[in-house]
């Protein structure tokens, strides 16, 4: 029986400090000596990514949307802002997310509304309101975007953080559940990221009444033990306390209760179809008996993506992650529809990928240098330039600079092979220069012409590295 795979206990972030109100220097204007204004400030939590970062995110997004079209997800782009109570309903009001969390503000219309804490509610409402029961199931969406949490600020873990998610609707399967599995295992190995799969059953609200009466038994007489926040969980969701990384929690959690012990014939036969199909498939994983995560909508199936590296106990391990949620759409106000989804934290990812070294460059670099003299010259180049781009040749330019001195500069920085050259004179004899980087050997061709020749010339020069770069073995 896959039941008898090794068992895991979780490593995830420290929980969140209580909320408190900080004090009002985020977004305020202070004053320099001489009252002069400082520049406004960053709030805490938040960050701008800049352009040399931007390598790294859009390699992850370009795998994310890759992946998704050829699994045959519809992309949907869903609103920042939501009702604050299709949040309170779904996540649940006992969750820090919600007591604690949620940006929750009356607007000017005076309705409580919220930036979304994540996007699997805002998915099942669309999914409602755009009657998406009718269309041909399962309905498979997927999305990327910005979501908010008034979190504890640390590293890796941002109050404006990015994630990517896919959710299905209308099917009861469990091959999608391990579709889901595969298909964000693949993403980490398509970005060169090592994880594990972790995976568990938490079975049905109704298969869990016992096993919570359970939990909680044993927990109660170790209650002093508890930190204040698992007393509050051990009053108002016991299975949270299984998510728990209190200090001290490691122990009593070796002793207690497991869920997958406690799982009616149903959610028992759903779980072992889900493990049967990861291991058809080859995809390794992990039982990990105290895998809940963290929103109350999940039933059956639920597994987590973690780094695999040399530091195990980091917070930051846990790429993304997801489960089965059968209940969600009727709990929002529609028909009864089974569904599943994942989605995975792209800060945590690019942060991992950074810590790997791979940073891929932002676009492709540049191959020509246009360097230009006088007006006349920048008129003509802003053609010439878009005459490159239908090419498909990547150039650079410095329309900027007037010196040629200062633009020859800025071209030998990024390292092209060919810079060309366009002044006055040339714009009047309808010719332009072409300048060999390496070896300064110049020449005078048609401007009519110089797309094609600079495009034979690379050419040349790319058959010339596969030639050179050849082994004598594959030349025989």
């Amino acid at each position: 029986m896959p039941f008898n795979k090794k068992k895991e206990a979780p490593k995830a972030a420290p929980a969140p400090a209580p909320k408190k109100v900080e004090k009002a220097v985020d977004g305020e204007e202070k004053e320099k000596k001489g009252g002069a204004k400082a520049p406004p400030e960053l709030l805490r939590g938040f960050r701008d990514i800049l352009p040399e970062e931007q390598g790294k995110w859009n390699f992850v997004r370009d795998s994310v949307r890759n992946l998704a079209e050829a699994y045959s997800f519809d992309r949907i782009d869903l609103p920042i802002l939501e009702r604050a109570d299709l949040f309170q309903r779904t996540v649940g009001k006992q969750t820090d997310i919600i007591e604690k969390e949620m940006y929750a503000f009356v607007d000017p219309s005076d309705r409580m509304v919220a930036l979304r804490p994540e996007a699997t509610a805002s998915c099942a409402r669309a999914y409602i309101n755009h009657g998406m029961l009718d269309r041909p199931q399962p309905v498979k969406l997927w999305y990327e975007g910005a979501m908010f949490r008034h979190d504890r600020p640390q590293a890796g873990r941002y109050r404006q953080f990015y994630q990517a998610g896919f959710e299905v609707f209308g099917t009861h399967e469990p091959i999608m559940d391990a579709q889901l599995i595969v298909l964000g295992y693949q993403i980490f190995k398509d970005l060169g990221l090592n994880v594990k799969v972790q995976v568990n059953s938490i079975g049905t609200p109704e298969s869990r009444q016992a096993y919570l009466a359970e939990l909680t038994s044993y927990f109660r007489p170790h209650r002093n033990k508890l930190s204040e926040d698992d007393k509050r969980r051990l009053q108002k969701s016991p299975l949270r306390l299984l998510d728990s990384k209190e200090e001290g929690m490691k122990e009593l959690l070796a002793e207690a209760p497991q869920i997958l012990d406690w799982l009616d014939d149903a959610s028992k036969e759903h779980f072992t179809k889900v493990l049967e199909f990861l291991e058809e498939i080859q995809v390794p994983y992990v039982l990990n008996p105290h895998l809940v995560r963290g929103l109350e909508y999940y039933t059956h199936t639920v597994f987590e993506f973690v780094l695999d590296n040399d530091e195990p106990e980091r917070a930051q391990n846990a790429l993304g992650g997801g489960g089965r949620y059968n209940g969600l759409v009727e709990l929002i106000g529609g028909r009864p529809t089974p569904a599943c989804g994942f989605a995975i934290g792209m800060d945590r990812v690019a942060k991992a990928l950074g810590e790997m070294g791979i940073n891929p460059p932002q676009r492709p670099d540049p191959q020509v240098f246009f360097a230009q003299l006088g007006d006349a010259a920048r008129r003509v180049g802003l053609k010439l330039y878009e005459d490159f781009r239908m090419a498909q040749i990547p150039v650079a330019e410095a329309f900027g600079k007037n010196a040629l001195k200062a633009q020859l500069e800025a071209a030998n920085k990024l390292a092209v092979q060919y810079t060309i050259i366009l002044g006055q004179k040339e714009v009047l004899d309808g010719t332009i220069i072409i300048r060999d980087m390496e070896s300064g050997a110049q020449e005078i061709v048609d401007i009519n012409k110089i797309v094609a020749v600079v495009k034979k010339k690379l050419s040349s020069e790319k058959e010339a590295r596969v030639v050179v770069h050849q082994s004598p073995v594959a030349r025989e």
